[in-house]
This record gives C-alpha cells, sequence and structure tokens, in this order.
C-alpha cells in the first residue's frame, strides 16, 4: 500500500510540471484544462547558485554597455505608474542696464519639463536536458553569458536609436583622400555626403575641433572637463593614425576610464561601440549609396534613462523540474528588463556628427 502512495504521488509531480501559468485575470491557470491551480513557489536552484547565475548576466551585459553610463538615472518607485518626468529650470538673460529711479521689467521664471514612459524587453532559450547533462561545458553558464550580450545589445539599441531623432547634426566635410583639402560644401544631407576612391566625408581631427567648439559655444557642459563621443570602429580607424591622437593608457593612471575608452583628441575622449549606428535605407545612404555612420558627442546629463524599481535586468533560470513538462526534458534560460531606452533631455548637448568611412561600401547597416 505505501508503494503504491508513493507512485501516485510521483505521477501528480510529472502532470504538474509546465502546467502552472500566472495570468493577468485568472490567477494561476493550469495550460492542460484550463482550471486554476495552486502555484508550487519551491525553486529547485538553491540561493546561491541563482546569485551566481544573475551576477554572471549582470557583468556580462554591463561590459557591453557604452551609452547608458552616460545617462542621467531616474528613480522609477514600484507602484508609480511606468512614466517618469526631469524637470528643469529656465534660464535667465543676462542683466541690463539701470536707469536712475526706474524699475526695470523683471525676467519671467519657469521650469520646462520632460517625460518618458517605460516598456518590457525580454527574451529566453531552452537547454534539453540530454545537452545539459552530456555536454562537457556547462550550457547553462554558456546560456548565461550569451543572455548578458543579448540584454546590452537590446539595451545600446533602444539608446542608440531614441538618439538618432536628435535634430542637433552636425555634417562632416568632404575631403580629398591625396591632400586632405575640403572638396566642396560642406554636405547638408547624407546623399550629398561623399564616399568614393579619391574623396570621401571623414571624421577627420579638424571635424573633432569643429563638433567640440560647437558644444562649447552651445554651452554644454562637460563630464569632469571633457566631452565624450561613442563612436564606431570603422570610423574611430581614421582618427587613431592622427599625431594628435592619445592613447587611453596615456592617461589612464590620473583620470577616470569610462567602459570603451579608446583615446582622445582635443579635449574630446572616445568611447569605441560596434552597436554605434551604421546607417543605410533612402534616408541614409551616402552619394555612391553605401552606408554613413553616426557618431555621438554627449555633455553632462544630455539624456536620461529611467531605473525602474524592481524591473532592473533579471536573471531567470527555470531548471526541467520546474518548466520541463511531464518527462523533464528541457530547463529554460532567459531575462527581462524595463526601460525607456533615452529620452532626450537637452537637445545641444547630444550632437550627432555623421560621416562615411573606408568600410562604408563593406559594413552592414546595423
Amino acid at each position: 500500500m505505501k508503494i503504491f502512495e508513493r507512485f501516485i504521488i510521483n505521477l501528480q509531480l510529472f502532470a504538474e510540471a509546465g502546467t502552472l501559468v500566472n495570468t493577468l485575470t485568472n490567477g494561476y491557470a493550469n495550460a492542460y484544462d484550463g482550471t486554476k491551480q495552486d502555484f508550487d513557489a519551491s525553486n529547485s536552484l538553491s540561493g546561491e547558485l541563482k546569485t551566481f547565475y544573475d551576477t554572471e548576466l549582470l557583468e556580462n551585459a554591463r561590459v557591453e554597455m557604452f551609452y547608458a553610463q552616460f545617462a542621467k538615472k531616474q528613480k522609477l518607485p514600484a507602484k508609480h505608474g511606468n512614466t517618469v518626468e526631469w524637470r528643469k529650470w529656465n534660464t535667465f538673460a543676462k542683466a541690463s542696464k539701470l536707469q536712475e529711479g526706474v524699475i526695470p521689467t523683471g525676467q519671467k521664471f519657469g521650469m520646462s519639463s520632460k517625460t518618458g514612459a517605460i516598456g518590457q524587453y525580454g527574451t529566453y532559450t531552452t537547454v534539453s536536458d540530454i545537452l545539459e547533462l552530456r555536454a562537457y561545458d556547462d550550457t547553462i553558464l554558456g546560456a548565461t553569458e550569451e543572455m548578458g550580450a543579448s540584454a546590452a545589445e537590446t539595451q545600446e539599441t533602444l539608446i542608440r536609436d531614441a538618439l538618432l531623432v536628435n535634430t542637433n547634426v552636425l555634417y562632416c566635410d568632404n575631403s580629398t583622400l591625396a591632400t586632405g583639402a575640403v572638396a566642396g560644401a560642406t554636405p547638408t544631407m547624407p546623399a550629398e555626403m561623399e564616399a568614393s576612391e579619391t574623396v570621401i566625408c571623414l571624421l577627420t581631427p579638424k571635424m573633432v575641433a569643429k563638433a567640440v567648439t560647437k558644444m562649447k559655444k552651445d554651452r554644454v557642459p562637460t563630464i569632469n572637463g571633457k566631452y565624450y563621443a561613442v563612436i564606431h570602429p570603422s570610423v574611430a580607424h581614421d582618427l587613431r593614425n592622427d599625431k594628435d591622437w592619445i592613447e587611453v593608457h596615456k592617461y589612464a593612471a590620473t583620470s577616470e576610464i569610462f567602459n570603451g575608452e579608446i583615446g582622445e583628441l582635443h579635449g574630446c575622449r572616445f568611447i569605441e561601440n560596434v552597436f554605434a549606428p551604421i546607417l543605410g535605407g533612402d534616408d541614409y545612404k551616402n552619394k555612391a549609396g553605401t552606408l554613413t555612420y553616426a557618431t555621438y558627442f554627449f555633455g553632462k546629463d544630455a539624456f536620461g534613462i529611467i531605473d525602474p524599481e524592481e524591473g532592473g535586468l533579471e536573471m531567470i533560470v527555470k531548471d526541467k523540474s520546474q518548466v520541463g513538462g511531464p518527462l523533464n526534458q528541457f530547463s529554460t534560460i532567459g531575462y527581462k528588463f524595463e526601460t525607456n531606452g533615452a529620452t532626450i533631455l537637452y537637445t545641444e548637448r547630444v550632437l550627432r556628427v555623421m560621416s562615411c568611412s573606408s568600410y562604408s561600401a563593406i559594413d552592414e547597416a546595423n
């Protein structure tokens, strides 16, 4: 009799595996027959193991994130909706000369604001019990590392695309490759950017100086005394050969180094990022019909990212005893997070510099 009872209990465990689904309106539902079920909250992964996987995901994601390190973070407490507001005081004009005995006209004082709303993103993969059991490498750990890279790429792309709509744009000059001389008028749109064998629209040291000068004239505050730019490796290739380029290792001992930082030129430090925009399509192709590149120059607090309480990057690992079906045949590894991508707070503090590259005909749009 005891043997029979134990057999019944084991069958029940198999029957419940993978049938419990969290729903919005029906509580915990049985996926097979629609009836409500009590959720078994036990987790066969130990607390220490889950912490390990969480750490691996976050560390791998952080290594690949470049734009987010320059954002102004705004907390969003739990149970406070999905929208936040950044507020800033209006600036005042300079004072005028007073007339004796005459009260001057006062200036208006007010506040403007920008809002951003979060959305949820996530993905997962499955690992079969055979793969998990027989593979030489740790498949759960390997999947966790790759999920970290995926999370970073998602976040980077969302920020990058949000910044692309900013209207503060500078186009690089078309330059003659043989002499470096400017060839014709400065482009005002991608279709006017040259990318031939003799003339090309490059991000040159002169253009970096021009971009920095524009930001200074726009009174853009620096980040610890410097401006920063996120640049694609194909565009950085041309800059790094200049004699004025300062490699990052030459000042690393005395200055804070940001993730991906490669060097400095004309008071601007450069962050190399493979996810920096490579643009194609009818709106962004150059005169030769190939790709163009966007390099973002930043000042302090140029854009904002929402930091949602209980909605940050979360690693989710469910082993085969939880989700593997009646025969415990697979585990799942995934992540989710909430973000607004990016909200531009000051138009003048994000300068998009458009250029071509010697790789314009080789690279793929991203």
